[in-house]
């Protein structure tokens, strides 16, 4: 069923899977792999019939694991490499952001992989340690690995709650102006963090005023070998991002030699930072053996798996025990910031790959795959870990076509800490400072300034707000791009916009909200009636309140306008509805607002004259429907 996309006739007839690198991109990619990793909720593979709907619903593996083609095995495969070869480096890499040791980059990048394959619902993500929450982390962990273990357990209860509970809309409410603050301000802070390595120096603080400062201050102190041999990888990783880039498919009609050049092509700009890394320790390695060390190198790495134990609720020090309480105080706000920033990355990379490559996810479940994998990660001494775009693109472009990739990742990250550490020992700090510039440049984004100018400039507010305060302390410039975006957010619920126009030789005023009314909205809508009806030189005899735009209200906005009718009346003008949605009229109708009129359309009032004022002499329309209950209040109850 999923596979037929990919079925084509091979040499005699017989069905084949097209395969290989140039299937990756778009849609193309996807294929039947996304049918198959993500099928709808009522599929189950291989014609079986799963007894417990519900356990399939919170185990995704059992959908597509039934299902599992042969053919897909050597895709996942080269995909599970592909993101390993990635992960290993940047894990080593991104634990120097966060403030720890470099095995701790490496334990954060394996249980991830193993969780998500039985828990997530998009085939080609992947979790493990990122240059965001590795930011983060460095914030509030204070560098010391016990806090980092208990953060991600903190985080990871918090999110398998919001899970639980379907808490995922919570994220909707970060807008996206506070998110590209935020991750520009990140590239820059993270990218800035690396220079000292890159140069070579030493004791540079991590605040990034103090950093920018001491870093200019002591540039004379710079090692050349360490400046030239991070300058080199930065040029050398970022032609090959450019060649990748800028690599055109080979198709199957092609000679071999040129698929094969292809397929090398690719191979080495897909794992570019493995080569890099592995090229730099080589160097390294040989300047060791002539005698002589001219770089920085990242040193000892214990050999071996973590334990599997359950994170520390405190802390020994010099100075005496730090109970849990006071760790969760030090954390504070981080505990917040960190799992949705966490959950926010992961879902928002999963539904950009999912509407790349044609299937669906399941929000929710996402959140649960990332609690769990957070959980179970801080039992091997992994620090918080999310989704990863830049090893998402990887997995997706290598063609991976379900989960199970992940394991093939996880399994290569735990060969590398039982047998590969003591050569880990040879890696050129500048190296890994190099792999971590070229993977968060692109995280900024200078067009957007461009882009929210032009589109809506009030939006550059949260932008600017969160950008510039990002560089003082992330969660202040988060907490504050929030706000901002939360106060605009009201106060397009507090005035809305109302066109006001004249009919009928100004004898009638339509008045037409552009959007659903709700409390504090309400004085602004009479503001607009009775500034235009009242104060008129000469005012119309009847007002229509135009609700076609408006699909929900509340108590306080029929009681205001009740108090409206009474004023209008009072001048000797009447207030009319009309294009009535059917949830507003029952609201209405069941307040039994005094003189209530209201019309199916505004041609229907045009036609009618809107309705006449009480005392006129004038019987109401038989167009309309008129209730003349005394009551202008709301009856216990109103609202269901």
């Amino acid at each position: 069923m999923g596979q037929s996309r990919r079925l084509r006739s091979g040499p005699g007839g017989a069905p084949r899977l097209e395969t290989g690198p140039e299937r990756c991109g778009g849609r193309r990619a996807g294929g039947s792999c996304a049918a198959m990793a993500a099928p709808g909720p009522r599929q189950c593979g291989g014609g079986c019939c799963c007894p417990c709907p519900a356990l399939r619903r919170r185990l995704p593996v059992l959908r597509w694991l039934p299902r599992y083609n042969p053919a897909w095995l050597r895709l996942d495969l080269v995909a599970g490499l592909s993101v390993g070869l990635t992960v290993v480096p940047q894990a080593l890499a991104y634990a120097e952001v966060a403030g720890l040791p470099p095995e701790y980059g490496l334990y954060s990048s394996f249980m991830g992989c193993f969780v998500y394959c039985f828990l997530g619902t998009a085939k080609d993500v992947t979790l493990g340690p990122t240059a965001i929450m590795s930011l983060l982390v460095s914030s509030y962990a204070f560098h010391e690995p016990v806090y980092a273990i208990l953060l991600t357990f903190l985080s990871g209860c918090i999110q398998l709650a919001m899970g639980l509970l379907h808490l995922g809309f919570l994220l909707d409410f970060i807008s996206c102006p506070v998110i590209k603050g935020f991750t520009s301000a990140a590239a820059i802070t993270i990218s800035f963090n690396q220079i000292k390595n890159i140069l070579g120096l030493r004791g540079i603080p991590r605040q990034f005023f103090l950093q920018v400062f001491e870093t200019l201050r002591r540039i004379g102190e710079t090692r050349a070998g360490d400046a030239v041999l991070g300058l080199a990888c930065l040029a050398v990783l970022a032609g090959l991002r450019a060649m990748k880039s800028c690599l055109p498919r080979a198709a199957h009609v092609e000679p071999l030699p040129v698929r094969v050049s292809y397929h090398i092509v690719w191979t080495t700009t897909t794992a570019r930072n493995a080569l890099v890394v592995l090229f730099a320790g080589l160097v390294a390695y040989s300047f060791q053996v002539m005698g002589s060390q001219p770089f920085t190198l990242i040193g000892s790495i214990p050999r071996g798996l973590p334990p599997f134990r359950l994170p520390r609720f405190s802390m020994t020090t010099p100075n005496g025990t730090i109970p849990f309480q006071s760790m969760v105080e030090d954390m504070g706000v981080g505990l917040a910031v960190v799992p949705l920033m966490g959950l926010l990355e992961t879902v928002a990379i999963a539904k950009a790959f999912a509407s790349q490559n044609d299937y669906r996810i399941d929000p929710n479940q996402e959140l649960l795959a990332m609690g769990f994998a957070n959980i179970l990660g801080s039992f091997v001494s992994s620090y918080p870990i999310t989704g990863s775009f830049g090893r998402t693109a990887v997995n997706a472009q290598s063609g991976v076509c379900t989960p199970a990739g992940g394991l093939v990742t996880g399994a290569l990250v735990l060969l590398s800490l039982v047998y590969l550490t003591s050569l880990f020992y040879y890696i050129p700090k500048a190296a890994l400072a190099a792999v971590i510039i070229s993977a968060v440049v692109p995280m900024f984004d200078a067009g957007i300034f461009r882009t929210l100018w032009r589109v809506k400039r009030l939006d550059l507010v949260p932008l600017c707000v969160t950008f510039l305060l990002c560089f003082w302390e992330i969660q202040y410039g988060i907490m504050a791009g929030m706000l901002v975006s939360g106060i605009l957010l009201l106060y397009s619920i507090a005035r809305p916009p109302v066109k006001v126009s004249e009919v009928l030789d100004g004898d009638m005023l339509f008045v037409q909200p552009w959007s659903s009314l709700h409390f504090p909205a309400v004085e602004c809508l009479r503001d607009a009636v009775c500034s235009h009806a009242l104060t008129a030189a000469s005012p119309p005899r009847s007002v229509i309140l135009d609700c076609c735009h408006i699909s929900s209200i509340d108590y306080t906005v029929v009681a205001g306008l009740a108090e409206l009718l009474q004023e209008l009346h009072k001048h000797g003008l009447s207030l009319a509805f009309c294009s009535l949605q059917d949830p507003v009229l029952q609201v209405l109708l069941s307040a039994g607002l005094e003189g209530f009129q209201h019309f199916p359309s505004r041609e229907e009032a045009e036609r009618c004259g809107g309705a006449q004022p009480q005392g006129s002499g004038a019987a109401p329309s038989a167009s309309a429907s008129t209730s003349t209950s005394q009551s202008s209040l709301l009856p216990a109850g109103l609202i269901q």
